[in-house]
Order: structure tokens, then C-alpha cells, then sequence
């Protein structure tokens, strides 16, 4: 993940296109102060980026050299939940069936015009929004506003990482239940960190140094020996 994806505010969009041209229009059309992209030119290539980069909507071309688009949307349906929306020339519908099938959100056929797709992008953004079960989760001094993506401690506004605040979103969707670290691990770092668990342990110490007032004695972020992590609730 590079420097400005982390330090961008903007919603994170994933381009997974074998097409320089079509990268290059996308990249021309979408970047702003509203969006950050990542490209990725293969199928491989961008089942890494998504599970690095983490992104709010993934634009997928199904004709990849590698990988065939569809394998692609069942491979992160493994570990993540966020927004698919097939960019193809495939216009056939049994391709559109597919592909729906298998996990994708949406899909628009090649050619496109600019402000359909963007129009798509907000809908695919706004449905992700309103399928969480609250849109503000509030515990003691911790206050975070899922919608906003924003995370106050005491009054404060607290500046996580994506990866620290998936994490967090994560658990506050399963708040005052233990998650497993294998749970955890499929959820934010897919199936490929399964067996990593050193990963979690430095995200969440880094999480606990944020949003704990007493790292060495959390009261937010609550460790299960040999299971995994609770969120804790307010009493």
C-alpha cells in the first residue's frame, strides 16, 4: 500500500484491468479528491492489491490473462464483502448471470459513459453504507460513526489506518463476541495470511495504542488467550 492510499480521505476504488487504455481512461475519469485508485493489470495481481489495499468498490474486467474474472469475485468472496462491479465486454446474460452469481454487485458493459459508472459507484457505496447494523457504535469515551468513517476518543477524532480501522469495524460488528484469530486473519487479510498470526497481534497493538487510553491494560479491545479478540461493550 503506498504512502497517499493511506493518508487519502477519499472512498478507495481497485481497477483490476489487463487494458493499459482502460486503466488510463478510469484512472483520468475517477481520481480525485473523492476517490484513490489502485490499478492492477492481472488477476493475481489484484487479488493481492485487494487484500493490501483494501478498497470501498472494486472495478473488475472479467477477460484477464491469468486469472478468469469470475474466479477472481469467488477468490475475495472467501474474505471480504466489499463491492463488485463488472467492467466487460461480455454482454452475453449467461456472462451476466455468472458473474452475479458468483458474488459480483453490479455490471456494466463495455463501452461505458463516465457518469453511469459513477452512478453505479454510489449506489454499490451507499448499499454498503446502510447494511451496517449501526451506523454509530458508542462505548464509554469511544465513539465511532461507521458511516463517516470516523473514530472520536473522548472528543477527540482518532486517524487509523485502513487496515486499523477494518480491523476495528470489524470487531464493532461483532461487538461483545469473541472473534477467532483464524476469523479475523480470513476477514481483513484473506485466506493468504491464514496462518500469520503475528500480523493481527501488531495491528491490534498498534489498534490499542490508538484508542486505549492504557494499552498494557485495554478496556476497548479485550484479548481471549488462545482463542481470539472481543470487543467490549459499554455495561
Amino acid at each position: 500500500m503506498t504512502a497517499a492510499a493511506e493518508k487519502s480521505s477519499g472512498h478507495r476504488l481497485l481497477v483490476i484491468d489487463d487494458e493499459a487504455a482502460i486503466r488510463r481512461f478510469l484512472h483520468s475519469a475517477l481520481s480525485s479528491e473523492e476517490f484513490s485508485l489502485h490499478e492492477a493489470a492481472t488477476g493475481h495481481a489484484g487479488l493481492s492489491a485487494a487484500a493490501a489495499f483494501r478498497p470501498d468498490v472494486i472495478l473488475l474486467d472479467l477477460g484477464l490473462p491469468d486469472l478468469d474474472g469470475i474466479d477472481v469475485i469467488r477468490r475475495i468472496r472467501e474474505w471480504s464483502q466489499v463491492p463488485i462491479i463488472i467492467l466487460s465486454v461480455r454482454e452475453r446474460e449467461s456472462d451476466k448471470v455468472a458473474a452475479l452469481d458468483a458474488g459480483a454487485d453490479d455490471y456494466l458493459s463495455k463501452p461505458f459513459g463516465v457518469g453511469e459508472l459513477l452512478a453505479r459507484i454510489r449506489a454499490s457505496l451507499r448499499r454498503a453504507a446502510t447494511s451496517e447494523s449501526e451506523p454509530v457504535f458508542a462505548s464509554g469515551d469511544l465513539l465511532v460513526d461507521l458511516n463517516l468513517r470516523r473514530v472520536i476518543l473522548d472528543g477527540t477524532e482518532i486517524q487509523l489506518t485502513p487496515t486499523e480501522y477494518d480491523l476495528l469495524r470489524l470487531l464493532i460488528s461483532h461487538a461483545g463476541k469473541v472473534l477467532t484469530h483464524s476469523q479475523i486473519l480470513r476477514q481483513i487479510w484473506g485466506i493468504a495470511h491464514h496462518e500469520q498470526p503475528h500480523v493481527l497481534r501488531v495491528t491490534i497493538s498498534n489498534l490499542r495504542k490508538k484508542i486505549e487510553r492504557d494499552p498494557s491494560r485495554p478496556k476497548f479491545i479485550i484479548t481471549e488467550p488462545g482463542v481470539g479478540y472481543r470487543l467490549k461493550t459499554a455495561e
